[in-house]
């Protein structure tokens, strides 16, 4: 089931962090994110299991996808389809006519899921990702 993310889930979307991001971001920044007038979380929950979880930020008619994560033991099983869905819903409910976000070159399970939606790759960040290196690919999805 996927539903907007509330303040109590914060710790276990932390942990989530941890098990899929080599620099996960901190409790401190999900606070601040949950709580900003320009984000939008979603959290998928299945069996009381928080599979994953997305962040959509939305400025000026423009998305940003901010985080898309799905637990490792979650993963193959369509759940970031469901959060994509939400996403790009959410998206055109506010009138959004374009969204980006950028993502590691090495993740090309990803990257497809991005060109399954339309996204096109537009530009690359050189050396923008740590632990490992690796660049950046921009991807936008114009005219929804």
């Amino acid at each position: 089931m996927i539903r907007r993310m509330c303040a109590q889930e914060i710790a276990r979307v932390a942990e989530l962090e941890r098990s899929c991001f080599s620099c996960p971001w901190s409790l401190k920044l999900l606070e601040e994110g949950l709580l900003s007038p320009l984000d939008v979380y979603y959290v998928v929950e299945e069996e009381g299991l928080l599979c994953g979880y997305c962040d959509l930020r939305v400025i000026a008619g423009e998305g940003e996808i901010e985080r898309i994560a799905v637990h490792p033991d979650c993963r193959g099983r369509g759940f970031a389809k469901q959060m994509m869905e939400q996403m790009v819903s959410f998206a055109k409910e506010q009138g959004v006519s374009e969204i980006t976000l950028e993502v590691r070159t090495g993740n090309l399970a990803a990257i497809r899921l991005y060109e399954s939606y339309g996204f096109r790759e537009e530009a690359v960040r050189k050396g923008y990702y740590r632990e490992p290196l690796e660049d950046g690919i921009i991807m936008w999805l114009r005219g929804i």
